[in-house]
């Protein structure tokens, strides 16, 4: 449940978004405006190309607005710089990706421990083989990627991004890679982990059975908010 009596963890403030070539100027995000609150569960939908990807790049500041800004948790991404943004990103933000983006040279275990270890956290091991027991993975940890199945590797994403116990979880396709009944499950463990935790979850997603399983569903059309819901 969210808690709207708290100031919002995350707001987009009017974030614009355009890509200049040699064929013209592409408006990809038109005057994104909202807010989140703490523990709230948010779908950003839209059909494919309409700018979702792009508008979560930049709740995450791994891209730059045209114009507008981000806020997280009271801090204005873009007045910091790359490496200020960096490091609050490690802070305050888990990822989940479509591709699953594990090192294929690390076992389970050793790419759940990273983020922990950038961290300098001195328990990693305990910790990521926690987690990893949690998502159902306690007799894979020393299992590289390429041995594990679409559905594993996504509970060891899973793993690796609510570790550190952050305060968003951004995901982006998270299903798009797996079969439908692996997709239910990975879901119905994301859900249950942000329970637990009290994650404020931003998922994009083109499954509308998926966005309505979030408290909220922002719909994106053309580059701009067509419904808040």
């Amino acid at each position: 449940m969210s808690d709207t009596s708290l100031p919002p963890i995350i707001a987009v403030d009017h974030v614009f978004k355009s890509v200049t070539d040699s064929t013209g100027t592409l408006d990809i995000l038109r005057d994104i405006d909202f807010r989140l609150a703490p523990r709230e569960t948010v779908a950003i939908v839209g059909a494919s190309g309409s700018g979702k990807s792009t508008l979560l790049s930049i709740i995450a500041g791994l891209d730059t607005p045209t114009r507008g800004t981000v806020v997280l948790g009271g801090q204005d991404l873009f007045a910091l710089d790359e490496d200020a943004r960096a490091a609050l990103r490690a802070q305050k933000i888990g990822f989940v990706f479509q591709s699953f983006q594990l090192m294929g040279n690390l076992t389970a275990l050793e790419n759940v421990m990273l983020p922990l270890e950038l961290a300098g956290q001195r328990d990693a091991r305990a910790r990521a083989a926690d987690m990893l027991l949690r998502v159902g993975l306690g007799q894979r940890l020393g299992h590289y990627p390429k041995l594990l199945s679409g559905g594993e590797q996504q509970r060891v994403a899973l793993a690796r991004a609510f570790v550190v116990q952050p305060a968003v979880l951004l995901a982006d396709e998270p299903t798009g890679s797996l079969d439908y009944a692996t997709g239910e499950t990975i879901m119905e463990l994301m859900f249950a982990l942000n329970r637990e935790q009290g994650t404020t979850l931003v998922l994009v997603t083109h499954d509308r059975a998926i966005a309505q399983r979030c408290q909220r569903r922002i719909t994106i059309e053309a580059g701009h908010i067509a419904n808040n819901e």
